[in-house]
């Protein structure tokens, strides 16, 4: 355990030591790298798997009682929060069209667009990636590369439990309007979500491509097509059909990403 681990650590087991000038800084450190990219809640490993760094997602809780509530302005908009906003897009290269919102302590790299949007604190958002209006990338959710996170696209944040996942979406990903993806759920590598798919933890990703379905829970594989679909569930009041997630098909590996996508989406009638 590093330093900076070790007091995160003792600060989580007894608050009466949040306030000493030492644990403060180690803070404020860490959201300061958590918002240049330097830490970040979740990595990637060689393997394809996620690591969660809990210590940090508590610097993040921890965070929130140092601080206290102010008022300031940005002209028209008035705020009144504990946490400042980030700053300095121009020299970061980061398009930003107002009123998009992104809190300090989120990480958000060059070549990213946020159209009007809003992205918490430990989210981290790779280049290439366009974030469209009223999106929202909850707290500490990870987006890849060149990911299209469609109009009203919601992406859930986690602080607590600590040992709960974050949300991740794998490079090249294209959610359609409306998506909601929550509770850890993983999108894979260049997946096509289609509008109005809802992913949670507890729900049924089924591909149905072969001649018998394959169920998935909490990842979708990469270059999925996915759209909305349901099933029958039996309940004492009856049968009734519930929501799930259907993977009608594949990405096609002979076109490119842009024309796969809009391929995928005619090809099986899927809205975006």
């Amino acid at each position: 355990m590093t330093e900076q681990q070790i007091i995160i650590e003792e600060a989580w087991a007894n608050r009466d030591i949040l306030f000493k000038p030492e644990t403060l800084n180690i803070i404020e450190t860490i959201i300061k790298e958590l918002n240049e990219g330097i830490k970040r809640v979740a990595e990637p490993q060689p393997d394809g798997s996620w690591k969660v760094n809990e210590w940090i997602k508590k610097a993040v809780i921890l965070y929130f009682p140092t601080k206290q509530m102010e008022t300031f302005n940005l002209s028209p908009f008035e705020y009144h929060d504990k946490i400042p906003l980030k700053h300095n897009y121009a020299a970061s290269g980061i398009r930003v069209v107002p009123p998009a919102v992104a809190r300090y302590g989120s990480y958000i790299e060059k070549g990213v667009i946020l159209m009007p949007s809003y992205v918490n604190i430990g989210a981290y958002i790779e280049t290439g990636t366009m974030v469209d209006t009223w999106a929202t990338v909850g707290s500490c959710a990870q987006i890849g590369k060149h990911v299209h996170l469609s109009g009203g696209v919601g992406i859930g944040g986690v602080l607590e439990p600590v040992q709960a996942s974050p949300v991740i979406i794998e490079d090249g990903a294209f959610l359609g309007s409306r998506c909601i993806v929550v509770e850890g759920v993983r999108v894979g590598k260049e997946a096509v979500l289609g509008a109005n798919v809802v992913l949670t933890a507890s729900s049924k990703i089924i591909d149905i491509t072969g001649n018998e379905p394959i169920e998935y829970k909490g990842f979708v594989p990469p270059r999925s097509v996915v759209i909305p679909g349901s099933y029958t569930k039996k309940f004492p009041a009856g049968d009734y059909q519930v929501p799930c997630a259907l993977i009608i098909g594949k990405r096609k590996e002979s076109t490119d990403l842009k024309t796969s996508l809009n391929d995928a989406l005619r090809e099986n009638n899927v809205s975006a």
